[in-house]
């Protein structure tokens, strides 16, 4: 079973008058991991796509989606996908790959329909291609590993960079997961944006009453969500993406728009933001 959500973009002189609700309704994808189903949202932010497959022991194919225009999803699309349950395979082109918990597999332009089997839960991410590269799989060990913050501002992390130019060659998107330390708490700090890209958070490995507390809006505009185990946000070019958590989580990051450069962002002080 296939379902599509589709998600108009927003600016920002109207996402700040938005009340819980009208947040969530726009920038917060929940219950994206259902067994049996494929569910995606198709982003009208750089034709972005995210969602999830759980095969729950069986098999999904994911070919044709009437919301690209095309007949096949990937015929003029590139996709990550990231299993973050258990060991699972996935299918395309003529080939096939076994994901374990935490593996990332890229999927070029071209390779035509995918199927995905076993016990996985995928999460799936893609944006659109105008050129073919190598189908991919990206273990652990592969990534390559950025640490950074401090315990002392309670924000010491692992970044793991999977889709990316010093890891492997894509088209536009980039994608990694970030994964606090023991007593760390703040993601993404301090806060930035960048206008030339926009991006997809997946928040992931959390305790079932755990929440995050997901920070987006204009720097002086800022509005929070609360986000779930397994719930995603959609983060428009202009809006910062920050997140403390109460317990221990991990969250996927994806991007796509004018470049692939991870260091292209405009940071804001937490004394400016407001």
């Amino acid at each position: 079973m296939l379902t599509v959500t589709t998600v108009h973009a927003i600016h920002q002189s109207q996402a700040k008058a938005f009340d819980t609700t009208g947040l969530r309704e726009n920038f917060l994808v929940g219950d994206a991991f259902r067994p049996g189903e494929i569910r995606l949202t198709y982003t009208h932010y750089d034709r972005f796509v995210l969602g999830g497959a759980v095969p729950d022991g069986g098999s999904l194919t994911l070919d044709k989606v009437a919301e690209t225009g095309t007949d096949n999803f990937l015929e003029r699309r590139e996709m990550g996908i990231v299993n973050i349950g258990e060991t699972g395979e996935v299918a395309a082109g003529g080939d096939s790959w076994t994901l374990n918990r935490g593996d990332v597999l890229y999927l070029g332009m071209g390779s035509g329909a995918v199927t995905f089997s076993g016990k996985g839960r995928f999460y799936i991410a893609s944006a659109p291609a105008h050129r073919t590269c190598p189908d991919k799989l990206i273990t652990i060990g592969e990534a390559k590993e950025v640490n950074t913050g401090a315990t002392e501002t309670s924000n010491k992390r692992t970044i793991r960079q999977f889709i990316h130019p010093d890891v492997m060659e894509s088209c536009q998107l980039t994608l990694g997961y970030t994964q606090l330390h023991e007593g760390s708490v703040w993601n993404t700090i301090p806060s930035h944006t960048h206008d030339r890209r926009m991006e997809a958070y997946l928040y992931w490995g959390m305790a079932p009453e755990s929440r995050v507390v997901h920070m987006m809006g204009e720097p002086q505009e800022t509005r929070h969500l609360m986000v779930a185990n397994e719930e995603a946000i959609v983060s428009p070019p202009w809006s910062i993406h920050s997140g403390a958590g109460i317990g221990e989580y991990t969250f996927i990051w994806a991007m796509a728009g004018d470049n692939q450069s991870f260091t292209d962002m405009d940071f804001i002080e937490p004394k400016d933001l407001l």
